[in-house]
């Protein structure tokens, strides 16, 4: 029996939001080495490189072997032991980041079927994928983006193969995840419906159609909500006046955002200011953001 091995490298603390690498690394194991049952704050890919090994996530437990590629999802328990008599060699790459969700419900992996055969995906493909991204490991700024751009192909590797599989609510789902995430960075500024459909990379029209599949709003509603209620912390933490509030939370004009402001919470600006902080401190704290 080949000697066994562990390289393994954790990246420290130089992650990104979007995507980035937590660890990646490659195992020759033991006869019957076993990880779990557990459970993983990131995602975590396996490719099964050679010899074989079992997977169990819940009831089900499948055997695995050369070229097959198993998927940790977080905060889901799992467990995976090498075989006895032909343990497995595997590569591995765990990950994190805003838009990791999004991007895995795009492959063919699901909380269902947490696993790949091989066939389905040229192996040659995924092997290349984890060596970039194990050469360019480091814990350094450069090397925390260069790892994620190769993250980022390894992914797209994922998706190319695994096109079909979503259904249209789980396509739209993605457009207003993406779309949460840019109007929660960009709100301050005055951006519009369009400037977030762009980003997506889809229509107006449809952007509209997926927010209120998916949220039963509206865009348009959804941002001025977001950032009214940036507004209401502001206005109950802050001496801010109402004016520097307006433009801080994406408002120019200040008088639309009092109408605005007013319309959600049925109180000016100022009345909310004011009704906040002559209640008793216990009530306050009880109250939320709203």
């Amino acid at each position: 029996m080949a000697e066994t091995y562990k390289h393994s490298y954790k990246v420290g603390e130089n992650l990104l939001n979007s995507l980035s690498v937590y660890n990646v690394g490659y195992q020759k194991c033991e006869p019957e080495y076993q990880w779990g049952p557990g459970v993983r704050d990131h995602y975590c890919i396996h490719c099964v490189l050679s010899g074989s090994g079992y997977y169990t996530v819940g009831k089900m437990s499948r055997r695995l072997s050369e070229g097959d590629i198993f998927i940790l999802y977080p905060g889901v328990e799992v467990q995976y032991h090498a075989d006895k008599d032909e343990p497995w060699e595997y590569g591995w790459v765990g990950f994190m980041g805003a838009d990791a969700a999004s991007i895995i419900r795009n492959t063919a992996f699901t909380k269902e079927k947490p696993y790949i055969l091989k066939g389905r995906i040229p192996e040659g493909k995924i092997r290349d994928g984890l060596e970039r991204i194990y050469r360019v490991k480091g814990n350094t700024y450069e090397a925390s983006v260069a790892m994620a751009g190769a993250l980022y192909s390894f992914l797209a590797v994922f998706m190319h193969y695994g096109g079909g599989e979503n259904t249209e609510k789980e396509v739209q789902m993605t457009y207003v995840e993406k779309a949460e995430k840019y109007i929660e960075t960009n709100y301050s500024y005055p951006v519009t419906v369009e400037d977030v459909a762009a980003y997506v990379g889809i229509s107006r029209s449809h952007l509209f159609r997926s927010f209120q599949t998916y949220v039963s709003k509206s865009p348009k509603e959804y941002l001025s909500e977001y950032r009214i209620k940036q507004a209401c912390h502001l206005l109950k933490e802050t001496d801010l006046s109402v004016s520097a509030i307006a433009y801080s939370v994406g408002f120019e004009n200040n008088l639309y955002f009092s109408k605005a402001f007013k319309k959600q919470k049925g109180i000016s600006p100022s009345e909310y200011r004011k009704d906040r902080k002559t209640q008793p401190s216990f009530i306050k704290d009880s109250l939320s953001i709203y």
